[in-house]
């Protein structure tokens, strides 16, 4: 791996134990920094800031949308029935 792909690779690891919940209440901020175009250093990385936050929601959206189709995937499935004869006896 080179420089930049470690770069990359330490940024994306730090994003990603950032939670969401702290992200949101930047959104808004950032979001009206980036339609101030300035065209600036600041507002660059406004606009970058504001792509990360939106990257995070993005990736948490399909991650919890899979994960809610693997559980109900799950869920439907019946449990597969045995062959064998069964000797026990309901008693009342």
């Amino acid at each position: 791996m080179n420089n930049l792909e470690n770069s990359l690779n330490k940024i994306a690891e730090i994003i990603w134990h950032i939670d969401e919940a702290s992200l949101a209440s930047l959104w808004e901020k950032y979001k009206k920094k980036v339609e101030q175009f300035s065209g600036s250093a600041e507002w660059e990385k406004a606009f970058i800031i504001f792509s990360i936050i939106n990257c995070v929601r993005t990736k948490n959206a399909i991650l919890n949308e899979n994960i809610l189709k693997n559980n109900s995937c799950r869920k439907t499935k019946r449990p597969e029935t045995s062959k064998e004869k069964h000797y026990l006896k309901l008693v009342k």
